[in-house]
């Protein structure tokens, strides 16, 4: 079980909202019992290997990895060295897996551009090389269905499995909200899934932002997210699916949150707690 920063709200969107300092996000992580956690945005932790390695370790947390969003569809280059830099990093602390996102280029996730073909195809070469480029450094890659990305609705979730030999991060509310059912995904492409991001999801909301009259942000700051067992995830399910199946690897607590001037501060940690007091029930039930 691990946690990541964007449970208490911290975001590489501009704008996003109220950022509590990593002492206090660590901090609360381990005094809740989390023993790993993935990264967080650029800048928020440490890039420095030996600095990053003290500060974690001065929690008792480990590393699991962490999240890339870059373009894929466009200057490859510069995608690839993005790639190396964080693969670098996360293997130089003891990470395992570069969670990948096909970024559109626009700052946020509330508007894409449609791609081309042509695009497309360049969008999964770029993400062979960086699987090549992490995998030269001990680490896995899987692929971030997310919304406002260019994997983020089910026909293009279906259109990457088909096209591209990369693992999934099955992100249970990222994928609700775009369109696809975890628990269905997982019982089908059970070989596929190589690194789980738990959240649970307000339908109601989902369903807005599917049909265009809800922007993502705006979502989250209306409460998308819930803490897990309140929301339409059926989270159980896809726990005891995906280890049925013989996953082995991390369950990633990570439920997007935004604070407001106006939101506690022991938000993230109360919600977090609950969440963590849901799974391990689902746990004790296998």
């Amino acid at each position: 079980m691990a946690a990541a920063p964007i449970s208490w709200g911290v975001c590489e969107v501009p704008g996003w909202g109220r950022v509590l300092d990593a002492a206090t996000v660590l901090g609360e992580m381990a005094e809740l019992g989390v023993q790993a956690t993935e990264l967080g945005p650029p800048g928020y932790l440490p890039r420095d290997p030996a600095g990053l390695r003290a500060l974690l370790g001065g929690y008792d947390l480990t590393l699991v990895g962490g999240f890339l969003a870059v373009v894929l569809h466009e200057n490859q280059e510069h995608a690839l060295a993005e790639a190396e830099e964080s693969a670098a990093l996360f293997a130089a602390c003891g990470g395992d897996v570069l969670v990948l996102a096909a970024a559109t280029g626009l700052d946020g996730y509330d508007d894409r551009p449609k791609l081309s073909d042509a695009e497309w195809t360049t969008l999964i070469d770029t993400a062979g090389k960086i699987r090549d480029i992490a995998a030269g450094h001990g680490l896995r890659t899987v692929l971030h269905p997310h919304v406002g990305t260019h994997v983020e609705q089910q026909a293009e979730v279906e259109r990457f499995l088909a096209d591209s030999d990369l693992g999934l991060c099955l992100d249970t509310g990222h994928l609700m909200i775009g369109g696809t059912d975890p628990v269905e995904l997982a019982q089908r492409y059970p070989e596929r899934v190589g690194h789980v991001h738990l959240k649970d999801v307000r339908e109601d909301l989902a369903a807005e932002v599917r049909a265009g009259r809800l922007g993502y942000t705006d979502a989250v700051g209306r409460g998308i997210y819930t803490p897990l067992g309140e929301g339409d995830v059926d989270v159980a399910s896809m726990v005891r699916s995906v280890q049925a199946a013989g996953y082995d690897g991390w369950y990633v607590l990570e439920q997007d949150t935004a604070l407001g001037a106006e939101s506690p501060d022991d938000l993230p940690r109360r919600d977090t707690e609950r969440s963590l007091a849901h799974l391990a029930k689902i746990i004790g039930s296998l």
